[in-house]
């Protein structure tokens, strides 16, 4: 994927190993449940199973107790894991990311604006390529359409 927006509660801190680094979490656990569960029905056990890997564990997933009242920005390329603190408002994230030049990808920045439309899209994939513009994030190239 690239850049997704998760919302967490209040006081959420995601989880850290012993080095002190981000624990990978997914998101959307009650949907992987779900697909799992439906696909279960459908196809067999032994099928579902395959086709989920073992079907979704609970240890690989968010699951921050509470409202979700704040919103935090992700990198989902590889770990999934906080590129950011929460804050209460699309505006304030936004304005924090621009001003900490947050990755978009790689070594890409991007504006306040274009960050601001990844976050109410929720989310932006990680790098587009155009004759036009060459490679540019994901980021950058949402903003734009």
């Amino acid at each position: 994927m690239g850049r997704e927006v998760r919302m967490v509660p209040v006081n959420w801190a995601h989880p850290v190993n012993d080095m002190g680094d981000y624990e990978p979490l997914l998101d959307g656990y009650e949907d992987a449940l779900t697909a799992f569960e439906n696909d279960i029905e459908e196809m067999g056990l032994r099928d579902a199973l395959d086709a989920h890997g073992g079907g979704p564990c609970s240890d690989d997933y968010m699951h921050p107790k509470g409202d979700r009242t704040h919103y935090m920005m992700y990198e989902t390329t590889s770990d999934g894991t906080p590129l950011s603190p929460a804050f209460a408002t699309p505006e304030e994230l936004a304005q924090w990311l621009a001003d900490n030049a947050v990755s978009a990808f790689a070594d890409r920045t991007a504006t306040y604006e274009q960050w601001l439309a990844t976050i109410r899209r929720g989310y932006a994939i990680s790098v587009v390529w155009t004759p036009s513009t060459g490679v540019i994030s994901g980021v950058e190239a949402e903003q734009k359409s």
